[in-house]
């Protein structure tokens, strides 16, 4: 019994002597999103607002396609993170006005990335 709580005891001075570990903001950038945005490369329109965000960051980092409006960023520069974008965005926060408005194009979105204790996230708002 002595070692159990003098084990524990350790333990928990360890955990309680560690700081939290706060989420950090990698990047954050805005984003025009385009008639263009709104269909793949095969010309099929997307139906989710994830593919579009793909769609949009593909276009501009892959083919060069952007709108006024549309910022750079370095996260998205790389293909295997845009194959994250559908987890992250399901990880992170987008409000049903915002998947809306993206689905329809013509708006102007706010992205920022996060990479948290359970993994990089995504939040997005309509600007």
């Amino acid at each position: 019994m002595k070692h159990w709580f003098a084990a524990s005891a350790i333990l928990g001075g360890v955990l309680l002597g560690q700081p939290a570990l706060a989420d950090e903001l990698i990047e954050e950038y805005n984003a025009y999103i385009g008639q263009d945005d709104l269909f793949n490369s095969d010309g099929m329109q997307l139906t989710q607002p994830w593919q579009v965000i793909r769609q949009d960051r593909a276009n501009y980092h892959r083919f060069g396609i952007s709108q006024p409006g549309d910022d750079g960023d370095s996260f998205f520069a790389s293909a295997k993170n845009r194959e994250r974008a559908e987890r992250m965005i399901r990880n992170g926060t987008i409000t049903r006005d915002a998947r809306n408005a993206i689905l329809g194009g013509d708006v102007t979105i706010n992205v920022q990335i996060w990479r948290g204790n359970g993994g990089d996230y995504i939040n997005v708002t309509v600007d």
